[in-house]
């Protein structure tokens, strides 16, 4: 348990001090949250809270509010009660002076004095010369002063001045006696005192500073600053005590200032002392406003601040108070001459006005004088000073609070619960008591604390003070939303019958603020009062949440302690508690639970006099219930609040309270309106008592943290809580009583048993309320439950150093916790990520130091902390959170452990663990672990913790469908999409690292020492993991990732399941389509790699593939087609006609890439010529295309026969023009007819190797007739046989070329119609025969013998030679010739 030291030392003290704090530790709740938690649920159950923290704000009126209500100059409406439950103040206990004191006291002829000083919770009891300090708290403990010789007659303490003193004096006691004030140090420690409480240690320190002095100093106040002023007995001026650290050439150390004499000429223009009517008697201070005030005896009040050193600016006086008081209150019997004498000034703090209500004062007859600072310029009967320093405005009497005529005498309330009697009620009341009424007249002492006077004066009998105690009756200017109010007239006229002393009454209107009215009592104390003081309590701490006025006590009672008086008397210390409406609600509980009727509890809720309402309401009654009956840490009225504990009332008496908070919350009601102009209802729940009680609970006990700032700068530029431990604790255990007392009662928001049948017959209103009252209450109940575990979720932080875990977050989750509030924290996701990435940085840190440490065997403080984490803020720290911790402690064992095997084991449990978590784990993390696996060599952890992250980070799978759908732009599921890649990322790295640790294993062949440690056999197995996985977007990264690493042969041989439909997916490019086909040729299916040639030949959208490529692809994808099996039943038929179709694609391309070479030339060309001819080389072009576009307008008339023999288009028309430029181009003009003979050999004997036996490109009429025209033409040049052994030249067969000529001899056609054209072609003929028959004897020849037309050619020889002619001997002799070889050889 070693981890958790740090998490219970912020309890210990709690712990040693009772046993409510251990108990409340271990029946801490063990909440197991839902996996998600319902955020928009706890917004809107905080909403509430808000409400509620508005509404308190509002319902009770400010101080100032009601004394400046318009026309209410005056007010004396007081609530007094006989010894009812009502009463305001309760004599709590008395503590009796010391006997050894006592006795001295009353036995010896002495000079003697007393007094308190609640700053350092002490009583100063003054014997002649000799000082004695009472430890009031203690009981007994006396400190004693006794280093001076003269008589202390005054003793007071004050703030010491900065620097003058060693740190350790956190006070200054100043002594005053006839002749001498001297200043002793204080120092102040809190150590335990009795019931658990704790006390203050005082020591004192010697300072020797001392001053005589010739007057005698009382009414000692010190400022913030250090500085001391009082007034002298003797002479009333105003002095100051002035204190340095060392003498100077011009002061002494310490010395005394008369500010009467010498600062303030305008007031007392002469030397002598004031006269003695207008001498100083009292001196009160007011820090938080910078000045003081001093109460003259003349009844003037004057004010004065503090400027330079030793000197102070006056800033106004207040005279003529008695004749401003009559103005206000005219005929008033309280203000007369003789009894108008001001006892006391005493200041109110900012905070209790917010009109700035700044002093109140308190005649010897109870007249109280509300002063506030002028709103114009005009000034009444006081002298103003030339100038108001420090922006403190001048104080003009506002409001006259005359003192209650009716009060009871102490001796009446002896009788319990009598008819009340209300001061100023309305007519038809109960007749007041006449027996002996009491008029206060002579007070002395008196004390205030926000909105409560406590005044002192002797009794009636000696030995006997009574004290006048009041307070605000909240029910009576409080909007509580008691049962049926009265109108506004009827107040006015229940309040008409009141004694009026003012010029006029409170306003009307709707608007109008209610009159100030009070509690008042008498009560009676044994002894004579010397001193009065207010019990210090700790300041609540200041809250952003809207905050109550502080006479508001229903909204404070929950969470501050009660307020208490102390009345030092000649007996003792008697202790005055101000009575709660808490502590008058349990009284009227315990009145029921004694008496058996519920009518006083009717009466607390909706009580209602003669139209005036004396009752707290339906809800302030149910919040009240509620926590009597669950317990509260400020219950009780007396000093338990202090320790802390949860104090709880009986077992009968909350049974009543919690019966009563069931049966007096009344129900839900549905209300509904019509929209106007339509026929659409609306409608909303008016909750019940019980839920409005439970919220305003509820809100009552946060709202100390609820709006306020988690940190705050601290020391050493780190952030703090800024919140004190004590404060989570108090209010923890408050909400989680409450917590404790909803759960045991889960029936108490749900209807009356006697109802369930009513409600199931009426209507559906009346349900739709209770359906959304149990709803509201579930919200509130949840956001109970999370607020406990929030606050000992920032306990926890606030012992592992809040400020040094925030500094180790990220900077975004810095800004993020800066500007967090505590709700934030609870009730959004900023503040559900800013505690993950805390309870983050407070795991690495246990790691951290138990990697560092490494001592074995210990207990995994990883463990501990998630189960703490777990069982106290189980919504801060999920299952999930606790599996990843744990995950994560399992990966360090793993890497301290030495044992293959059980590193193994440790590896195997962390990567289950992180899986499970997978969905809460951030990038960063998992790259952490990845990086962590890799280290280990765990390639099992490695790859699979990334892709189970994947999923889990796409649920969905909607980044898996956008991948699907080839990524569209714009696209919302592009997230996802990313997420997963990043995961994929990791895995391939992953591979990386195994992939380069093979590498270096295999460079050092160095031996492996346990073949699980092997890097190759690690790097093995993380592809086999690889390769296994199911997720095809992952195997379509990977195998991307192996490409282009050039393992692309080895991809193939691998044939992976998801390698085809990889490279099968847009976008085509074309290295997948290369690996597609030979996968298919690999694969045994050549038919569909040529359908990939084919595609990829094909694709326009690979524009950079060029035409020789395109070009290959058609050729291997011919081969691949013919390759391709017949199988019965197969594609032998679809693939002969893929076959065909690709074999003319090929013809196409390859004519498109001759007429491609063709127009190289002009590649560059500019203008349009040029952008077609690279087109050539982009695309796959049609024939059509092909002629139209480049052989006709680029004038190819070799192309264009080209394209006429490949696609076997046969028009006569189309290309006897072409064979005729042909012949054109080749005749030279002006050349002799032998070089134009060259010319078209050159031409045509390549066209006709080319293209015979094509018509189509080739005509062999056409063309024999343009050769045996140009030989006509040029015959006399041109030797015999010169056209037929071109076309011989051609590849045209000796018999084609024979029957074209033979044709040509027979048609009679010019210009074959005369006889020297027969003639030119009868000598043609025989050469060509005469050829013939040469290469038909020749050996090895291309002509077989046995082919040869013998019979024919003879038959045909023996016409030539009848029908040749006489001049035609050459062709004669060759003919005779052919006919000799003919019989010879044949």
């Amino acid at each position: 348990m070693a981890a958790l030291l740090p998490f219970s030392a912020s309890y210990r003290q709690q712990q040693s001090a009772g046993t409510s704090s251990s108990l409340f530790h271990q029946n801490q709740p063990q909440v197991r949250p839902a996996s998600v938690l319902d955020l928009p649920g706890l917004q809107s159950a905080s909403r509430v809270l808000h409400d509620q923290f508005v509404k308190d704000a509002q319902i009770i009126p400010d101080i100032g509010d009601m004394l400046t209500t318009p026309g209410g100059q005056s007010s004396a409406l007081y609530s007094v009660f006989p010894d009812d439950y009502r009463v305001p103040f309760q004599k709590r206990r008395l503590v009796g002076i010391p006997e050894a004191l006592f006795q001295y006291y009353n036995t010896t002829n002495v000079t003697s004095h007393m007094g308190l000083i609640s700053e350092i919770e002490r009583v100063w009891i003054s014997i002649d010369h000799k000082l004695f300090l009472w430890d009031y708290i203690e009981g007994q403990d006396i400190s004693s002063f006794v280093d001076q010789p003269d008589v202390i007659t005054h003793v007071a303490v004050v703030r010491p001045k900065v620097g003058v003193f060693v740190d350790e004096i956190t006070s200054v006691m100043v002594i005053c006696t006839p002749v001498s004030v001297l200043l002793i140090g204080l120092s102040m420690s809190t150590v335990p005192g009795p019931n658990n409480s704790s006390r203050k240690e005082i020591k004192m320190y010697a300072t020797d500073m001392t001053v005589s002095t010739d007057i005698e100093m009382t009414s000692v106040v010190g400022m913030s600053d250090g500085r001391i002023f009082m007034c002298g007995s003797q002479d009333g001026c105003l002095y100051e005590l002035h204190y340095q650290q060392n003498e100077s050439w011009f002061a002494k150390r310490v010395h005394i200032v008369n500010h009467s004499v010498g600062s303030v000429q305008s007031l007392f223009p002469r030397f002598t002392s004031p006269k003695s009517e207008d001498r100083i008697v009292a001196v009160v201070s007011d820090p938080k406003r910078n000045c003081f005030y001093a109460l003259s005896a003349r009844n003037s009040i004057s004010i004065y601040q503090p400027s330079g050193e030793k000197a102070v600016h006056h800033l106004q006086t207040i005279s003529n108070i008695y004749k401003s008081a009559q103005e206000k209150a005219p005929g008033s019997p309280a203000l007369t001459p003789s009894n108008f004498q001001i006892i006391a000034l005493h200041v109110m703090n900012p905070d209790e006005s917010r009109t700035g209500v700044q002093l109140v004062a308190i005649t010897m007859n109870g007249v109280r004088l509300y002063f506030s600072p002028s709103t114009s310029a005009y000034s009444f009967s006081y002298a103003q000073s030339p100038s108001v320093a420090g922006g403190v405005r001048p104080l003009q009497l506002i409001h006259v609070r005359l003192p209650p005529p009716n009060l009871l005498h102490p001796d009446e309330q002896s009788s319990p619960h009598r008819p009340p009697s209300y001061s100023g009620s309305a007519r038809g009341s109960q007749p007041q008591p006449q027996s002996r009424p009491f008029v206060v007249s002579g007070l002395e002492n008196s004390c205030y604390l926000d909105g409560l006077m406590v005044s002192a004066q002797p009794g009636d009998t000696d030995g006997t003070d009574f004290l006048l105690c009041t307070a605000p009756d909240l029910t009576r200017i409080g909007s509580l939303g008691q049962l049926n109010p009265p109108s506004q007239q009827q107040q006015q006229q229940g309040q008409s019958q009141q004694p009026v002393y003012g010029p006029s009454s409170y306003g009307t209107g709707a608007n109008q603020r209610p009159p100030p009215t009070e509690y008042a009592t008498l009560l009676a104390i044994p002894g004579r009062t010397w001193a009065m003081a207010t019990v210090p309590r700790e300041s609540p701490p200041a809250s952003v949440a809207p905050s109550p006025p502080v006479i508001n006590e229903l909204a404070t009672q929950f969470s501050e302690p009660s307020r208490q008086f102390m009345i030092l008397t000649n007996v003792g210390l008697t202790f005055l508690v101000k009575r709660r409406a808490l502590d008058y609600l349990k009284a009227v509980i315990e009145e029921v639970q004694t008496e058996g009727v519920v009518q006083p509890i009717i009466e607390f809720r909706d009580r209602q006099l003669t139209d005036i309402l004396f009752s707290f309401g339906r809800d302030q009654t149910c919040a009240m219930l509620l926590g009597l009956a669950s317990g509260n840490t400020f219950l009780d009225a007396g000093e338990q609040s202090i320790s802390g504990m949860l104090c709880t009332i009986s077992p009968d008496i909350a049974n009543v309270a919690k019966q009563a908070f069931y049966d007096f919350g009344e129900r839900p009601i549905w209300t509904e309106r019509v929209t106007y102009g339509t026929s659409e209802y609306s409608g909303t729940a008016i909750f019940s008592g019980r839920r409005e009680g439970f919220a305003m609970y509820f809100a009552r006990l946060v709202r100390p943290l609820w709006k306020d700032k988690l940190i705050k700068p601290g020391s050493l530029n780190l952030q703090q809580s800024n919140f004190e431990d004590k404060l989570l604790i108090t209010v923890q255990k408050n909400l989680f009583a409450l917590k404790e007392f909803l759960d045991k009662n889960p029936h108490l928001f749900h209807s009356v048993p006697g109802e369930h049948t009513m409600l199931r017959s009426s209507s559906g209103n009346e349900q739709e309320a209770w359906k959304a009252e149990q709803n509201s209450v579930s919200q509130l109940q949840t956001l109970l439950s999370r607020t406990i575990e929030a606050i000992s979720f920032v306990l926890l932080l606030n012992d592992y150093k809040l400020g040094e875990l925030i500094a180790q977050c990220d900077p975004n989750t810095q800004k993020l916790v800066t500007s967090m509030t505590f709700e934030d924290l609870i009730t959004t996701q900023d503040g559900v990520t800013a505690a993950r990435a805390l309870v983050n940085v407070v795991i690495d840190q246990q790691i951290g130091q138990q990697i560092s440490v490494r001592n074995r065997p210990t207990p995994s403080a990883v463990d501990t902390i998630s189960e703490v984490l777990q069982q106290r803020c189980g919504s801060f720290c999920s299952t999930d959170d606790v599996m990843l911790y744990k995950a994560r402690e399992s990966v360090r064992k793993a890497m301290e452990s030495r044992n293959p095997a059980e590193r193994h084991n440790w590896l195997g449990e962390s990567l289950r663990l992180f899986t499970k978590g997978a969905r809460m784990l951030d990038f960063d993390k998992i790259r952490e672990v990845c990086g962590e696996y890799q280290q280990l060599g765990y390639a099992k952890g490695a790859v699979e913790l990334p892709l189970s992250c994947a999923q889990a980070l796409d649920p969905d799978n909607v980044g898996l469908e956008y991948w699907y759908a080839a990524c569209p732009p714009n696209d919302t599921r592009l997230e996802y999409y990313e997420k997963r890649l990043k995961c994929y990322d990791l895995v391939l790295h992953s591979l990386s690292v195994f992939e380069e640790k093979a590498s270096q294993s295999a460079s050092a062949q160095g031996p492996v020492s346990n073949a699980v440690d092997d890097p190759e056999a690690i790097r093995s197995h993380a592809y086999d993991l690889a390769f296994s996985s199911e997720d095809e977007m992952f195997h379509s990264t990977l195998y991307d990732w192996l490409i282009d690493r050039g393992l692309a042969d080895e991809l193939l041989a691998m044939r992976p399941p998801f390698l085809e439909a990889h490279l099968k997916r847009e976008p085509v490019t074309v290295p997948k389509y290369q690996l597609l086909w030979q996968f298919y040729v690999k694969d045994g299916q050549p038919l569909r790699a040529a359908e990939i040639l084919a595609a990829l030949a094909e694709s326009e959208s690979v524009a950079d593939l060029p035409l020789d490529k395109r070009l290959e692809y058609l050729t291997l994808a011919v081969a691949n087609a013919k390759s391709h099996p017949v199988t019965i039943g197969g594609r032998h038929e679809t693939a002969i006609s893929f076959l065909t179709d690709l074999e003319e694609k090929l013809d196409v391309a390859q004519v498109q890439l001759e007429v491609y070479h063709a127009l190289l030339p002009h590649l560059n060309d500019p203008g349009e010529a040029g952008q077609k001819i690279k087109y050539l080389n982009k695309t796959l072009l049609t024939m059509s295309e092909l002629y139209q576009v480049y052989a006709e307008q680029f004038d190819l008339p070799v192309m264009k026969l080209l394209i006429l023999h490949v696609s076997e288009h046969h028009d006569e028309h189309v290309v006897r023009p072409i064979w005729d430029r042909i012949f054109e181009d080749a005749i030279e003009k002006g050349a002799d007819a032998q070089t134009n003979a060259d010319h078209i050999i050159a031409s045509v004997v390549p066209l006709g190797k080319r293209f015979y036996p094509s018509e189509s490109a080739f005509p062999l009429k056409y063309i024999a007739s343009l050769l045996v025209r140009f030989a006509l033409k040029n015959r006399t040049q041109l030797p015999n046989g010169w056209t037929p052994r071109v076309l011989v030249q051609c590849g045209v067969p000796y018999a084609d070329i024979w029957d074209v000529l033979h044709e040509m001899y027979e048609s009679q056609i010019p210009p074959f119609n005369t006889q020297s054209g027969v003639q030119v072609v009868s000598s043609d003929i025989a050469i060509l025969l005469n050829d013939w028959l040469e290469e038909a004897k020749r050996p090895q020849s291309s002509v077989p013998r046995g082919e040869l037309p013998v019979g024919r050619i003879d038959l045909a020889v023996g016409q030539y030679l009848a029908e040749l002619g006489a001049n035609q001997a050459e062709t004669k002799a060759i003919y005779e010739g052919i006919r000799r070889q003919l019989r010879r050889n044949w």
